[in-house]
């Protein structure tokens, strides 16, 4: 059995965790706000924005996607696999642009894939189509040592 450390996303406390055990979901033992299930990529909406990026005290990768675009599913096990082996230091959102426009009018989103890297809500870097992962880290890296 091996333990995860999970960053919480709403106040970067770590946490130890131990494997997945079905029907219990993982909660932060400082503030219970409910932590990733697997470490993988969080689920961002407009209406979420403002508690899942804006307030995360970690940096946060949002992948803007839409189902319909072929690129966007390529990227998308990147992404995952980012959500997975980053998760103790950048938190992982994805945004579908279709179901979420007010987001993605928000940064003048114009094509998709868009990966945006946001410290405090506030863009701080920008990827643009489909990104090998070596490079998506190395903008990572940058920001976090920023």
């Amino acid at each position: 059995m091996t333990e995860r450390v999970i960053t919480c996303p709403a106040c970067g406390t770590r946490n130890r965790l131990p494997p997945a055990q079905p029907g219990r979901k993982a909660v932060c033992g400082k503030c219970k706000a409910p932590l990733p299930a697997d470490g993988g990529p969080v689920e961002v909406t407009d209406a979420t924005f403002t508690s899942e990026v804006e307030r995360s005290n970690i940096p946060v990768l949002l992948d803007l996607w839409a189902d319909w675009c072929g690129p966007c599913h390529i990227l998308a096990p990147t992404v995952d696999q980012l959500a997975k082996e980053m998760a103790d230091r950048v938190k992982v959102g994805k945004l579908n642009i279709d179901e979420n426009p007010d987001t993605a009018n928000r940064f003048g989103i114009r094509s998709i894939p868009t990966l945006l890297v946001l410290k405090s809500g506030k863009e701080v870097d920008r990827l643009v189509g489909v990104q090998p992962k070596q490079e998506i880290l190395r903008r990572l890296e940058n920001v976090l040592k920023s």
